[in-house]
C-alpha cells in the first residue's frame, strides 16, 4: 500500500509505501521533519480492508477514482470530435478514424483509473490495496459533519 501522508491540517509530508502485514508503527516520509506514528489498532478489518485512517484514526474514509494525466487531452479531443461531427465533417474516413482513436482513449483511461481511499479529516490517500464495499464515494454530509467537528463547533 501507498500512503500521501498528512498533518492533522492537511499539510502533505509525502508519500511511503508501507507493507500493511509488517504494520509499522511509525513512518518518516521522504519530505517530513518527524516521524509520523500509525494507529493500527481496529484499522484493519477482518476482510484484510482498510477500515480507519491510520495517520489520525478517523473512521470516515471515501472512495475516490484517480484518472491519469491524459484525461484533459481526451476530453479536449472528444469535444473537438464532437464539433466536427455537428459541422458535418463525420463523413470523411480520415474524421471517422480520429473519432476511433479518441474513443479508444477514452476506454483506456477509464481503464487505467485507479480506485484510492481518502481521509476525510486529514486528507491522507491510500492507493495500491483491497478496498472494501462498505467505503462510499464522497459524502458532503460527512464532510460537513467533519468540518465542524474539527473546527470546535
Amino acid at each position: 500500500m501507498q500512503m500521501d501522508v498528512r498533518t492533522s491540517k492537511g499539510v502533505r509530508l509525502g508519500r511511503i509505501g508501507i507493507l500493511p502485514d509488517e504494520r509499522p508503527s511509525r513512518i518518516r516520509p521522504p519530505e517530513a521533519d518527524r516521524d509520523v506514528y500509525l494507529e493500527w489498532d481496529g484499522a484493519i478489518d477482518d476482510g484484510g480492508h482498510l477500515r480507519t485512517c491510520l495517520a489520525c484514526g478517523c473512521s470516515n474514509l471515501y472512495r475516490a477514482r484517480s484518472f491519469p494525466q491524459l484525461t484533459p487531452v481526451v476530453v479536449v479531443l472528444a469535444f473537438a470530435g464532437a464539433a466536427l461531427a455537428l459541422l458535418g465533417y463525420a463523413t470523411e474516413w480520415w474524421i471517422l478514424t480520429l473519432l476511433a482513436i479518441v474513443l479508444a482513449l477514452d476506454i483506456l483511461v477509464l481503464l487505467l483509473a485507479e480506485s484510492r481511499l481518502v481521509c476525510y479529516q486529514c486528507g491522507t490517500i491510500y492507493r495500491k490495496l483491497k478496498i472494501a464495499r462498505y467505503h462510499t464515494p464522497w459524502d458532503r454530509k460527512i464532510s460537513d459533519k467533519i468540518t465542524k467537528a474539527s473546527d470546535g463547533e
